[in-house]
């Protein structure tokens, strides 16, 4: 039942985004996703289905809290602009996490990154919540199409991404990218030791 409450509210939640789509992952780590542009069908249910849902009245947020002062909250385009810029022109590290209040992988996984960006204090995370109308012309630029979705950069370049809430493979990268050690060897790479 909660399963199917929980389906319910995302199509309704989808059907009147229908920009980003939240990515999921089953139990066998296959991606199960909504499609781009609702269905009639999916649109129907969910309206439908509207008085049925628990109206959410709480005092705090159904997002993730802005999260520890490790973590910095981009609230423009001009701020990710220049922000951008600064990790790229002076060769940073840095997280870019791409979330949404409504997106139920995005607060499952906001906790983890947190913990991570405490993990590495030399990695600035950034998060931004795409439903934001000052940041919509980035969402196209980068291409994000679906929440949540990470931009790893490592030196001023980026170095991966990570589409979905698979924390295995966020802890992966992280630790690939950030680790003392593997910050130690670029760093005597790129000094020609």
């Amino acid at each position: 039942m909660a399963r199917n409450w929980l389906f319910r509210s995302l199509a309704l939640r989808h059907a009147i985004k229908n920009t980003v789509r939240p990515i999921f992952f089953n139990a066998h780590h296959r991606f199960l996703s909504l499609p781009s542009k609702p269905s009639l069908f999916a649109t129907a249910i969910a309206s439908s289905q509207l008085s049925l849902l628990p109206s959410f009245h709480h005092s705090r947020s159904l997002s993730s809290a802005a999260g520890p002062s490790d973590v910095v909250l981009v609230n423009s385009e001009e701020e990710f602009n220049n922000i951008l810029t600064k990790v790229q022109d002076n060769s940073l590290h840095a997280i870019f996490y791409f979330t949404a209040v409504w997106c139920g992988p995005c607060r499952f996984i906001s906790p983890i990154v947190g913990e991570l960006s405490k993990k590495y204090p030399d990695v600035t995370t950034y998060k931004i919540d795409i439903d934001q109308e000052a940041i919509q012309g980035t969402l196209g630029k980068l291409q994000i199409t679906s929440v949540p979705t990470l931009h790893f950069f490592q030196n001023g370049k980026k170095a991966d991404v990570l589409v979905g809430a698979d924390v295995a493979r966020l802890t992966n990268i992280t630790e690939k990218l950030f680790k003392t050690e593997t910050l130690i060897e670029v760093g005597m790479v790129l000094n020609g030791r």
